[in-house]
């Protein structure tokens, strides 16, 4: 692809960047979402670079090498490169033991860039806090601008852990000081998470910029509920409650498994048709744990309907989204919830906790309902009230294409290349961004 010389190189109008270093550490947009720690941070890296890329951006991705025998730089897309960077062991690794391999992260990305000419990269995009640390001494040295992605902030998932689910550490609680200290630009998902930011980071309001995420309308758009369940291979009478995500403490899929049980005490008549589908894998403290979901359930009595489906395609997943009567998102913390705009997006309403992004990402009573708290009674009365109510959920369904409709990775980009240009028309970082 031929990228066209930038506003950067001319010096004439509003500045607009040629490439940008997007900095994915943790985890790589190649991999499956759903799976380890891949999940919605891995849909908008790729989604936000494509179509970057489109519009004469070229991204780099860095992400750590997992495997000795990964290729140095792989195309995702024309215009879009993943690069991939030599730090610590090979295989996966736990987010939280990372942070000691950022030296070595940091020089390969640096040796990456030094094969090319002085200013190849305008610009530094930070995706996580890790990213973000290696992201900082990256933009100082090249002289760039530095726009931080958090997408989970560890002070507001410390306040609403799971029982049993362990905090984050404080070293993370310190880089994410640094990076709303130091960053020139930070993107919130929501006004919820700008607002986190400001009272829990301290962070300038001027230097916030909000930018939802969004969803491939090409993918995920209506289509036939009853093709659907054949694809998945369910009877055509069957009322499938969904859970899409990585199977930990933090999403609560427990709370869809106790649900489910609280509705077949109130309506015993659904055994029959009710099926339950967790599609994911496991991820974070569900790794300690493999057998808790299956335990849980033959515990509940509810094991013959619980269906455990590994992670899946997008194509898939569309198929899922289509067919369930409803797709149950009862995290603890979401810094936006992309699950519940996919499912929408295909014409399912979404029964989610009203916690963090997921008021922006649902609209309440329309296009699904939002849910206080995660006590399993309470989801039970909903989707017990859904089921029964075909003609309300059909309704919300129709409502749901609508709110999902405004919110595309097209309008997503819009607003990152109006924070980038920001950024390049602005001061560069001071001298305290390597310390």
């Amino acid at each position: 692809m031929v990228v066209p010389e930038s506003a950067v190189e001319r010096g004439v109008g509003t500045p607009t960047p040629r490439r940008v270093a997007t900095i994915s550490l943790h985890t790589s947009p190649l991999e499956q979402p759903g799976s380890g720690d891949a999940g919605g941070m891995n849909v908008y890296v790729v989604e936000v670079a494509k179509r970057l890329a489109e519009r004469g951006v070229a991204v780099d991705v860095f992400t750590r090498a997992t495997s000795y025998d990964q290729p140095p730089a792989v195309e995702l897309a024309p215009g879009v490169t993943v690069r991939h960077i030599a730090a610590g062991p090979f295989g996966p690794l736990d987010k939280h033991s990372l942070a000691r391999y950022l030296c070595p992260f940091v020089f390969g990305v640096l040796r990456a860039e030094a094969d090319n000419l002085a200013g190849h990269y305008d610009l530094v995009h930070g995706h996580y806090w890790l990213s973000g640390k290696a992201g900082l001494a990256a933009a100082h040295r090249w002289g760039v601008p530095m726009v931080q992605s958090m997408h989970t902030l560890a002070r507001v998932k410390n306040m609403s852990l799971a029982q049993g689910d362990t905090p984050e550490p404080e070293e993370r609680v310190r880089g994410e000081d640094q990076l709303v200290r130091l960053s020139d630009r930070l993107v919130a998902n929501t006004t919820d998470e700008a607002a986190q930011l400001r009272d829990y980071y301290r962070a300038d309001t001027a230097r916030i910029a909000t930018v939802p995420p969004g969803v491939d309308l090409d993918v995920f758009a209506p289509g036939s509920r009853a093709q659907s369940l054949r694809r998945i291979g369910l009877p055509a009478d069957a009322e499938l409650l969904l859970f899409v995500g990585r199977v930990q403490r933090l999403k609560a899929p427990d709370v869809l498994l106790r649900a489910a049980a609280r509705l077949l005490e109130r309506a015993p008549e659904l055994r029959d048709r009710l099926v339950v589908a967790i599609v994911g894998g496991l991820s974070g403290t569900g790794r300690e744990e493999p057998g808790h979901l299956v335990e849980l359930a033959e515990s509940l009595g509810v094991a013959d309907v619980v269906r455990m489906e590994p992670p899946r395609s997008r194509a898939e997943l569309a198929h899922f989204y289509r067919a369930a009567t409803a797709t149950v998102v009862p995290s603890y913390s979401e810094s936006f919830g992309l699950v519940a705009v996919e499912s929408q997006a295909c014409g399912t309403p979404v029964v989610a906790s009203r916690v963090g992004g997921l008021p922006t990402a649902v609209h309440d009573g329309v296009s699904g309902v939002l849910v206080d708290g995660h006590d399993p009674e309470d989801y039970a009365r909903v989707l017990h009230r859904v089921i029964g109510a075909p003609a309300w959920r059909d309704q919300m369904g129709v409502a749901a294409v609508r709110h999902a409709a405004g919110l595309s990775w097209s309008a997503t980009v819009d607003g990152l290349l109006d924070v980038y240009r920001g950024s390049l028309a602005g001061q560069r970082l001071p001298a305290a961004a390597c310390q």
